[in-house]
């Protein structure tokens, strides 16, 4: 009992001296709702702290989920106008050959009923220089291969023939099948015959 009554005449007196406007030291917190002594506020604190560092982190998820987003529209859009750019890069070139078709056609049924040979072979020859021309103007260029030195770059040998002059060794003798380049590109490698 005297535990208690010493107590109370502690809290007593420092009542006494909040209601005199005396200062409380700033260590005692008598009320549970307020925060006022340094290890109250150090929670609180932390409290706060992590509170923001959640607050970042859902921010740079939402950031992250929008990049993510951004870049999957972007190689999206990508594939989409590559599959364009496929579906027409030849069209220019087909429409070009389109006339050379018809002039096929043509001279088809000439050839049926034809009974002058010349005029049909003048005929063909002009459809032969008609599609080299169209072919020519978008750019292919014909390899020139025969008697010059075989560069696995740009021919393919089909065969290997003995040669009796000896400058012709290692060189292009025959060409089975003309190689052609687009621009600056080789589009088919020449077939060719190598002699050794």
């Amino acid at each position: 009992m005297k535990d208690k009554d010493v107590r109370s005449s502690q809290e007593g007196r420092i009542r006494k001296g909040w209601e005199n406007n005396e200062e409380a030291p700033e260590e005692l917190n008598t009320d549970e709702n307020l925060a006022g002594t340094t290890h109250l506020n150090d929670d609180m604190d932390q409290d706060t702290e992590l509170d923001k560092v959640r607050e970042e982190l859902q921010e740079q998820k939402e950031k992250y989920i929008r990049l993510f987003a951004e870049f999957d529209n972007f190689r999206k859009r990508s594939a989409r106008e590559n599959y364009d750019l496929r579906q027409t890069a030849g069209r220019e070139v087909i429409v070009s050959l389109l006339d050379v078709l018809d002039d096929c056609d043509r001279a088809e049924k000439q050839l049926q009923a034809a009974e002058n040979i010349d005029q049909v072979k003048e005929g063909v020859m002009l459809v032969f220089s008609k599609l080299r021309s169209a072919l020519f103007s978008k750019g292919l260029k014909a390899m020139q291969s025969i008697h010059t030195d075989f560069d696995v770059e740009k021919h393919e040998a089909i065969t290997e023939v003995p040669v009796q002059d000896e400058s012709l060794k290692g060189k292009v003798i025959d060409e089975v099948q003309k190689g052609y380049y687009l621009g600056d590109k080789i589009i088919r490698h020449a077939k060719v015959v190598v002699g050794k």
